[in-house]
């Protein structure tokens, strides 16, 4: 059963883009929300954008556990590139902070157990003005593979979202063509709603390994609740566009940089695993702080986020500031799944809430039970029937996360 579900998989994965990858949601580290644009190494050499702030953290990937926990992959943002193609009309990095050149930066990657991404840009230039690969896609997506790239992250700013239809998937079949597998993830969709067109998601899933639809998320509460509550009031129309292969992207992990306290954070990666999404870190692992470490590192919560159902989770109750999301998951009994479920409380006012679940109402009806544990303490409920109720203590601005596995014999 387990390995016709597999195959199934990756049927559904590679119908389109055809490279059978990102079966599950990538993981690994991207530079852009904690260090964005910073190409000032002379006066600032410790955080700019440069050959040696990715391999510091493609080492520390490595030496603080993160690679053997699946965040395998050290992605470059904007603002690598020179701001002009060399004499053969091929992309160059910035010679003066990526002196070694960008196959030198790949191997290094790869050397480590790591794959190394990209970033570039649909249109004419980058969001910050570095040269775009229009008129240049099959030269571009030939480049990378040359360079060894893994995972390839294509923005749209100046570019028209009216072209992107056939751009994004024109793009993809290069990449496709070069013979070297590559992730593919598309801010198409983003750009086209942003224009008020409606996606076409039919093509998106054929084309892209995982796409934002979005705001750029920023380093503050207020962001990553925005996030959360544009995928609730739109999940109809997102969650089912997810599953292997093809996922929504609601951006990074901010966990560990500057304004997420702790509970704050803890609710990010648990919605972050409800919704299958990429965990795709953007911290300086130089500077993060043991529990905030723990929180990435949390090995339930990535099961839950790396389940190979591949079902994006939703929002099943939400009143008064209290939330309450589902995702199905691993192991099933008898068609009856497993269940992540995450109590979100977005109110701010001092006081834990005390919130009761009921399996019935939350749409878990095995009749046999559910084997019940919390994902961040380990607290242990035991055996729930569907019409047991559960009361759990909320902090504000926080989450309690738990597993609710069916009952086997």
């Amino acid at each position: 059963m387990k390995s016709l579900l597999v195959m199934l998989m990756v049927m559904r994965a590679t119908s389109g883009l055809d490279n059978g990858l990102a079966l599950t949601p990538p993981m690994g580290w991207l530079s852009w929300e904690r260090f964005r644009c910073n190409v000032d190494c002379d006066n600032d050499p410790y955080n700019c954008i440069s050959e040696t702030l990715f391999m510091t953290m493609a080492d520390l990937l490595v030496s603080e556990g993160f690679r053997d926990l699946g965040y395998d992959i050290v992605c470059l943002d904007d603002c690598w590139l020179d701001h002009e193609r060399d004499a053969d009309g091929k992309l160059q990095p910035d010679p003066k902070r990526f002196p070694s050149g960008i196959k030198a930066l790949a191997d290094f990657m790869h050397e480590r157990g790591l794959r190394f991404g990209i970033y570039e840009d649909f249109g004419t230039h980058t969001c910050g003005g570095y040269p775009g690969i229009m008129g240049n896609l099959e030269l571009d997506a030939n480049t990378f593979a040359e360079w060894g790239v893994d995972y390839v992250k294509l923005d749209g700013c100046y570019a028209d979202p009216v072209d992107m239809d056939a751009g994004y998937p024109e793009f993809g079949n290069f990449l496709n063509k070069t013979g070297r597998p590559m992730v593919y993830s598309c801010s198409w969709p983003d750009y086209q709603l942003a224009a008020g067109m409606t996606p076409n998601w039919s093509a998106i899933i054929d084309t892209c390994n995982l796409w934002r639809n979005f705001d750029d998320i920023e380093d503050s509460w207020d962001s990553v609740t925005s996030i959360i509550n544009y995928y609730g009031d739109n999940q109809d129309d997102i969650a089912p566009h997810a599953g292997p292969g093809h996922w929504n992207d609601p951006d990074m992990l901010i966990i560990g940089d500057f304004a997420l306290n702790l509970e704050e954070s803890k609710a990010q990666m648990a919605l972050w695993a409800i919704l299958a999404s990429p965990l795709i870190m953007s911290v300086d692992l130089r500077a993060l702080q043991p529990q905030y470490r723990a929180i990435l590192q949390n090995q339930e919560l990535i099961a839950v986020n790396q389940d190979e159902l591949g079902i994006q989770g939703t929002r099943v109750q939400k009143e008064n500031g209290i939330e309450v999301w589902t995702r199905p998951i691993t192991p099933v009994n008898e068609d009856n799944h497993s269940f992540a479920v995450a109590v979100l409380n977005q109110n701010s006012d001092g006081s834990p809430a005390q919130v009761t679940l009921n399996g019935t109402s939350l749409g878990l009806t095995f009749a046999a039970g559910y084997e019940v544990w919390d994902l961040f303490t380990d607290v242990q409920y035991g055996t729930v029937l569907p019409d047991d109720d559960l009361t759990l203590s909320v902090n504000p601005s926080g989450v309690v996360i738990t597993k609710w596995k069916v009952v086997t014999n």
